[in-house]
């Protein structure tokens, strides 16, 4: 991996969820049961229906609630309470990680499709509470969710981001299509590579990637 494919950026942008965590803790999964519980609940419906209706709206709309809000025009305020209340014991400190954060060089920011004060409990929980400069959450984006491209204009524009001057990991491969077009490096971020052309760089192994990069 050519260190020098990132000497230009001094912004760092990080997605939350199966990103700043492993996958297989599986954290998402109690919030994947607590959309499914409000589904059934707001829209009256059975459970096999509202979690085809949870599946399908993070399909076609990028999130859960984007689809509730476009076709159903749900409050998205006590929605994202509610669906991230959740027990976050499975998630434990990660110093590697920890440290190969601290010495990135520029701004860390992290930017999640979760709301802000849910991304600040993961981050207390991996033990990476104020390693970053922002937090930016789908309501700083006027809940338009990733892989929106208005999502990340409002977002960059909030933060005074370069886009050439940045990088973005994620661990869904449709998240990097927008910000490899602005022109930010991309790392996806996950157990398997999704080749693409608008992907540069993957790795299973974030706290590994990031200290090749600080070394």
């Amino acid at each position: 991996m050519p260190e020098q494919d990132f000497a230009h950026v001094t912004t760092w942008v990080f997605d939350l969820d199966n990103t700043l965590y492993p996958p297989e803790v599986r954290l998402f999964d109690q919030i994947e049961l607590r959309m499914t519980d409000w589904v059934m609940r707001a829209l009256k419906v059975d459970r096999a229906r509202a979690d085809h209706l949870r599946a399908h709206y993070w399909q076609t709309y990028g999130t859960t609630l984007a689809g509730l809000m476009r076709e159903h025009d749900v409050d998205p305020g006590p929605y994202l309470t509610e669906v991230h209340d959740i027990d976050f014991s499975v998630l434990s400190p990660d110093p590697a990680l920890a440290r190969s954060l601290a010495r990135l060089p520029g701004r860390r920011i992290i930017y999640t499709n979760a709301c802000a004060p849910y991304a600040e409990k993961v981050l207390a929980a991996r033990g990476l509470a104020g390693l970053f400069d922002a937090i930016y959450g789908v309501e700083h984006a006027d809940f338009h969710p990733k892989p929106d491209a208005a999502a990340f204009a409002t977002v960059f524009a909030r933060d005074g981001l370069d886009p050439t001057r940045g990088a973005m990991f994620e661990d869904d491969s449709r998240n990097l299509a927008v910000p490899h077009r602005l022109g930010m490096r991309t790392v996806h971020v996950a157990p398997s590579p999704d080749p693409a052309d608008h992907i540069h760089h993957h790795t299973p192994d974030l706290a590994g990637f990031l200290a090749r990069l600080v070394e």
